[in-house]
């Protein structure tokens, strides 16, 4: 009996142990936005896109209390590019574009507040939409590395769930979707307003 008692009192001690350690893993949701910059390109080649909105996931593991990796995967709905070639040449590609990247993030913890920066490689997929809104249909799905950047806060509002705010950066050659004569020997940096709720388990 005493045994069995003893059995008892330690799994008590260890389930209370580990529900009081903290979460060491998140999942979160976000809206997002992309910003592409109008571009001048070293050849004759002119780009300029509209606001695209989308969607992100994220999965952060936490490394020690202020350090962690983070893996995220975005899309697009639809944004269109706009390539102007010697003044002349009107060409509109309708675009999809993909995020599949992976950041080290840096946390600083003031209360409630979470102030973060992040930094790592990615890859963007450029999906062109054929369809009438797409003038050029010799355009075909792009893939190119880059990287990803940003600073943002995170507001606790449960010990389970925050709210999260960041303004990243999106590093990567401009989209010639397999058309050279769209090249502009350019490199993009996207902007990337992104807002959404993070479950941390």
């Amino acid at each position: 009996m005493k045994k069995i008692a003893l059995i008892a009192f330690m799994l008590i001690v260890c389930v209370a142990a580990g529900s009081a350690q903290e979460s060491r893993q998140d999942i979160s949701l976000s809206g997002t936005g992309m910003i592409e910059p109008y571009m001048a390109g070293a050849t004759d080649v002119q780009v300029s896109a509209n606001r695209a909105f989308g969607a992100m996931v994220s999965y952060r593991f936490m490394l020690t209390p202020s350090s962690a990796f983070e893996a995220n995967y975005g899309i697009t709905y639809q944004n269109k590019i706009h390539y102007v070639i010697g003044n002349t040449n009107h060409y509109v590609v309708l675009t999809r574009t993909q995020e599949m990247s992976g950041a080290y993030v840096r946390s600083f913890n003031f209360r409630k507040y979470n102030p973060f920066i992040e930094a790592g490689p990615a890859a963007f997929i450029f999906l062109p939409i054929r369809n009438s809104g797409t003038t050029s249909l010799d355009v075909k799905q792009q893939t190119d590395i880059g990287a990803i950047y940003g600073a943002g806060i995170a507001r606790e509002i449960s010990p389970s769930f925050d709210i999260r705010a960041e303004f990243r950066g999106m590093v990567t050659k401009v989209p010639t979707f397999g058309d050279t004569s769209l090249t502009t020997n350019k490199w993009y940096n996207i902007y990337n307003p992104v807002i959404g709720v993070a479950y941390h388990f």
